[in-house]
């Protein structure tokens, strides 16, 4: 009998242990979850991490975030807002999507200039497979809050383009509306009901992987703030170009949230296996006194980047991007190699385990690998950017004209499209781009000049062509595809 019982016993007990092991993997094999927030104009050194010695921005969340994970200090998007998103959502660079800036081209007035832009569409096309569709197709529960900027109408709005849940709102940060209308209090700020729809959108969504896309539209114009921050900011001694309480104070707004998406992450159980992506769409609207486009009036500073939001020096393109993974990611690290938005898509396909749609080109490269190791090296051998069109800053003044860019390593090389010149800067010894070495290193720049020529080719990138007087100018503000907001010049 006693034999019997520790027979017994023993086969309980092996069961017992059997059967543990594949709760626990099952539990370990849990997909991650993905957060993905979005700023809008906000510049590469308003986030304390990542700029000069700055007392005057307050970011203490994101520098928790920066602490805790990866800095890519070498990331870049597009010149301004739409384009940026198309790439992220499409994995595709603009001469794919068609999307190059943001509405039609006479919203400036390049008739006074030699070349005529190439028409910019303004929706992102319905044959393109967005990321959240393919996260959606892999599992995912997907929610997107914010700005959007890819289409408003119909197929166009996000909730059809891979979204399960979708509230789109732009424009201001106070009385706003939203699409689809909700209900809010009266004088909430943008900024905090995008992140009450976040947060309940991670506590719903808890014991299953989700996307949660989080665009805000601050710190984009109009300028507008809580007056608790701006009088937190008032009378705080400014540091260089970084000297308004009302732009610092939606800066503080955004780090709030993430401060508050970090929180619920936390409450629920969830930070250990959810990778949060922090950027911003583009450069910070600064610079353009020191570039001699505008005399006054500059928001914020870039430096030691030249120009801003607009234009395809650093300046304009190079934003804080920021990586929290645990347990992958190794923290308070950073990693130098050129990036950029068309790598959003292949990344978090690989960390969603993930399928690439067919019959559409992913342009990027997954980072995962640089996640892992910030001295891991990539594949491609360059980065590259092509606008083929006009952005103003004032009258008779330009953030940029038509150019072209290619980024490898640390060289760069720009072409600008109305006169063909050349300028080719090293970032590593010349962040600030002051120093152009298309005449002292011709060996370099024909190199980079024939890699671009040859990715143009490849991609069908436009270029574009002679204007032409007789050619009569459309109605302002009528873009392909335009959606029914009307898109304001800081764009």
């Amino acid at each position: 009998m006693k034999l019997a019982c520790l027979l017994f016993t023993a086969l309980l007990a092996s069961l017992t242990h059997a059967a543990t092991p594949p709760t626990a993997a099952k539990t370990q094999e849990k997909k991650p979850n993905i957060v993905f927030i979005l700023a809008d104009d906000l510049g590469y050194t308003d986030v304390g991490a990542f700029g000069p010695a700055n007392d005057y921005y307050e970011t203490p969340n994101l520098d928790r975030l920066a602490a805790q994970g990866l800095k890519l200090t070498n990331h870049h998007h597009c010149q301004n807002c739409q384009p940026t998103r198309a790439a992220l959502m499409s994995g595709q660079y603009a001469p794919r999507t068609g999307i190059y800036t943001v509405g039609g081209i006479d919203r400036f007035d390049w008739q006074s200039r030699p070349l005529r832009p190439v028409d910019n569409v303004t929706s992102l096309p319905l044959e393109k497979v967005t990321v959240a569709q393919s996260l959606k197709k892999a599992g995912y529960a997907t929610g997107m809050f914010g700005k959007w900027h890819l289409g408003q109408k119909d197929a166009f709005h996000p909730a059809k383009r891979g979204f399960d849940e979708a509230i789109e709102s732009s424009g201001v940060h106070f009385n706003f509306k939203t699409d689809p209308p909700v209900d809010h209090p009266k004088d909430q700020y943008l900024a905090d009901f995008l992140t009450d729809r976040a947060v309940d959108f991670i506590a719903r969504h808890k014991d299953a992987p989700f996307f949660l896309y989080l665009p805000h539209f601050g710190v984009h114009s109009p300028f507008q703030a809580k007056e608790k921050w701006i009088a937190h900011f008032k009378d705080k001694p400014g540091v260089g170009g970084h000297n308004n309480p009302t732009y610092a104070a939606m800066i503080a707004s955004v780090d709030e949230s993430v401060g508050r998406v970090m929180a619920e992450l936390e409450k629920q159980g969830l930070a250990d296996n959810t990778l949060i992506l922090f950027a911003s769409d583009n450069g910070g609207v600064g610079g353009y006194v020191r570039e001699g486009i505008k005399k006054g009036g500059d928001i914020t500073d870039n430096t030691p980047l030249r120009s801003g939001k607009g234009s395809l020096y650093e300046g304009g393109t190079r934003v804080p991007f920021i990586v929290r993974w645990p347990g992958v990611t190794p923290a308070g690290t950073a990693a130098d190699t050129p990036t950029i938005h068309v790598d959003l898509y292949p990344t978090l396909l690989e960390v969603a385990g993930a399928k690439a749609p067919e019959n559409q080109p992913l342009d990027g490269e997954s980072l995962v690998p640089l996640f892992r190791d910030p001295k891991a090296s990539l594949k491609r051998t360059a980065i590259f950017q092509h606008f083929p069109g006009y952005l103003g800053a004032g009258e008779n003044t330009w953030r940029t004209t038509p150019v072209g860019l290619i980024q490898s390593g640390s060289w760069k090389l720009m072409e600008f499209f109305e006169d063909r010149r050349l300028e080719l800067y090293n970032l590593s010894e010349d962040l600030g781009e002051t120093q152009n070495l298309a005449a002292t290193n011709p060996e370099k720049a024909k190199e980079l000049h024939t890699q671009m020529i040859a990715w143009r080719s490849a991609i069908g990138a436009k270029i574009p062509e002679p204007n032409t007087p007789t050619e009569t100018p459309k109605k302002k503000g009528k873009g392909k595809g335009k959606g029914k907001k009307k898109q304001t010049k800081s764009e």
